[in-house]
């Protein structure tokens, strides 16, 4: 019999914090392309706002549904994220925003396929994984039919085109098998086939050499695609130790694209400076550290894995989007998780918390 605890408060505290610094960075950024753009400065305030508290409901609810519950419902879960993923191919159903075909129009809202696929492999690649542990360490028979399912899904979510999370997708189902005991040599087969695989998708598409060239030496299109970059490092210079002021970015005046999304960091480090910056990784810090803590002491296998799910999911996108905005990664569309506007990326996001937190409650 599991017992039932509180939660673990340094789980909610972190995020509801990052929650509010990245609802006030969402209109710093981009009041001022909602007044070019809607004629109302709060235009992407309001849309934010309204997520994040269907987010942190969505939370509290997650929060205090047994985790184990979402075994039953893991696989029709995939299957319909699988369906919306191919509907949103369909031309005049999926809307195309930043060259990608990732979205399903929902009235005035929109809603990204890719992002909730993400949360339903979690759940499961754990179920999966536990009802047939001893077997993990068979290739055919343990590991590679997860593996097609996650490639099925990466090809999907390619087909949009949309790299970034399809990155994310197969990096943090990779470290679920590897903390369910899968073979370090699987996985480092593994490893090198899929850099020769992203090598080739690189080569395939023009606009991702681009990016690639981009991001070594980005003064060789300034103009074009070493933009985006240089025009994030001239937004985290000036910040300095302690920034130029909530409110006070100067890219933010159409020099830095997507500062409300993809670039909010950049913005963040302009105004609040190294501090603010450094404020807000040692909360994601935090946040990850007793997520682990969670997978480490939780009462059975399907509960860690689902918790290491989690924790590697917003830990890749944390190192992805940050290295991007910092000149360390080629630019890729990953979001800051918590930070970044986007309605089903924050409110996806607050759903899997709410899950970790409920894990949390039975941890030993």
């Amino acid at each position: 019999m599991k017992t039932r605890t509180a939660p673990d408060w340094l789980i909610l505290l972190p995020t509801l914090g990052l929650l509010a610094i990245g609802v006030i960075m969402v209109y710093s950024a981009s009041a001022v392309l909602a007044h070019h753009a809607y004629g109302d400065n709060l235009y992407y305030l309001k849309r934010q706002l309204f997520f994040a508290l269907l987010g942190v409901l969505a939370l509290f609810v997650t929060m205090n549904i047994d985790y184990w519950t979402w075994r039953r419902f893991a696989t029709a879960g995939l299957l319909v994220c699988f369906l919306l993923l191919l509907v949103v191919l369909i031309p005049g159903i999926g809307l195309v925003r930043g060259g990608a075909r990732s979205w399903i129009g929902v009235g005035a809202f929109s809603v990204q396929p890719s992002e909730f696929t993400k949360l339903a492999m979690i759940l499961f690649l754990a179920r999966y994984l536990t009802e047939r542990q001893k077997r993990i360490l068979s290739f055919w028979r343990g590991l590679f039919p997860p593996l097609l399912l996650v490639g099925a899904a990466f090809g999907l979510i390619l087909l949009q085109p949309d790299l970034g999370t399809g990155t994310v997708l197969v990096g943090t189902c990779v470290v679920m098998l590897f903390a369910a005991g899968a073979r370090l040599a699987h996985l480092v087969g593994l490893a090198l086939v899929g850099i020769a695989g992203f090598a080739a998708l690189v080569l395939a598409a023009p606009y991702r050499i681009k990016r690639i060239t981009a991001f070594l030496d980005p003064w060789q299109d300034p103009l074009g695609s070493g933009y985006h970059l240089i025009q994030s490092l001239y937004a985290i210079g000036p910040g300095g130790l302690f920034g130029l002021g909530l409110g006070a970015s100067r890219q933010k005046f159409y020099y830095l694209p997507e500062p409300q999304t993809d670039f909010i960091f950049a913005i963040l480090a302009e105004e609040l400076g190294f501090l603010g910056g450094a404020l807000v990784l040692l909360l994601f810090m935090l946040l990850l550290w007793r997520g682990m803590r969670t997978a480490i002491t939780a009462p059975d296998l399907f509960g860690s894995l689902v918790a290491t799910g989690i924790v590697a999911m917003i830990a890749i996108q944390v190192v992805i989007n940050v290295g991007v905005v910092t000149g360390m990664f080629p630019v890729t569309g990953i979001t800051l998780p918590f930070l970044s506007y986007g309605g089903s990326s924050l409110t996806l996001v607050l759903t899997a918390v709410g899950v970790l937190l409920n894990i949390s409650r039975y941890a030993r």
